[in-house]
């Protein structure tokens, strides 16, 4: 049995760019996020000891939730120029620490980690996805569990290991059940609407009640608060369409490809160019090279 980190990359690296801002090269090339990633990776493998480690990233979003969906995160605000600019970085230094990439077009990072976490659990391993996205808790189970990264709000909570047992305190529903609760509540970041004036806590109420939406939608003439009575048959199509949205495909075809070791003289290159003395410095010591 393996331990495997599995990582929304995208998530991380908007963590890591506001997390150190301005932080920029001597010709004003950004590297702040560049600087909060390296941190965080080798952070998360002192911490977490994985066997292996694979960062997943989107690329050109999800074509399937766009059909279904085309307004699908069209509220998202515009990436930060400085933060696209060092995506490729990223990348780059990433493989050179010796993580594989994963990535494929059309297809969502989520879609690929749920594919990969299914797959490393069909084989006996143990899966840890380094993400804050809700989605994730559908996955979970006694071999896939999720790190939550420390909230802005508090950051001296550090990182948190979510499992079965702390979702149901968390949001008091079931790994099996939260679909159907995001599908209720929606989910703005995504553009994804929710029923009008149903939250987290009406929510979690109707889904430990009746057990699913299905069953909501039958029961919609015995509902409480009774003024959803009406509005929930009114939206069957777009809570079915909202749960469509949010399962994961777990089905995909993913190669989990490992890498030997460390590429320390594009290391060396990619921490010079970018004025990365202290990065480079660690990663002499971390790698055992001059």
């Amino acid at each position: 049995m393996a331990k495997w980190l599995l990582i929304d990359g995208f998530n991380l690296a908007f963590r890591s760019f506001y997390a150190i801002p301005n932080l920029t090269r001597a010709d004003g090339f950004p590297t702040n996020a560049l600087h909060g990633w390296v941190r965080t990776l080798w952070s998360l493998q002192d911490k977490e000891k994985p066997d292996h480690t694979v960062v997943f990233f989107d690329l050109g979003g999800s074509h399937a939730r766009l059909e279904l969906h085309p307004e699908y995160k069209a509220h998202r605000t515009e990436t930060p120029q400085a933060l696209r600019d060092q995506f490729p970085w990223i990348k780059k230094i990433t493989s050179a620490l010796g993580i594989p990439v994963v990535e494929k077009y059309g297809v969502e990072a989520d879609d690929l980690i749920a594919s990969a976490a299914i797959k490393l659990q069909n084989e006996g391993n143990v899966a840890y996805i380094v993400s804050a996205d809700k989605d994730f808790g559908q996955l979970l189970c006694p071999s896939i569990f999720q790190l939550l990264p420390p909230p802005t709000a508090n950051p001296k909570l550090g990182w948190r290991t979510l499992d079965e047992a702390a979702l149901l305190e968390k949001l008091f529903v079931k790994p099996s059940q939260i679909v159907d609760y995001l599908a209720l509540i929606g989910d703005a970041s995504d553009n994804i609407p929710g029923i009008p004036g149903v939250g987290p806590k009406i929510a979690a109420r109707w889904i430990a009640e009746y057990g699913s939406i299905e069953n909501i939608l039958a029961k919609a003439n015995y509902i409480s608060p009774a003024r959803f009575q009406l509005v929930l048959p009114q939206m069957k199509d777009i809570l079915t369409m909202n749960v469509s949205m949010i399962k994961l495909n777990t089905s995909l075809e993913v190669e989990l490809n490992l890498k030997e070791s460390a590429d320390t003289n594009a290391l060396r290159e990619i921490f010079e160019s970018m004025e990365m003395k202290t990065i480079l410095s660690t990663a002499q010591k971390r790698f055992n090279f001059q």
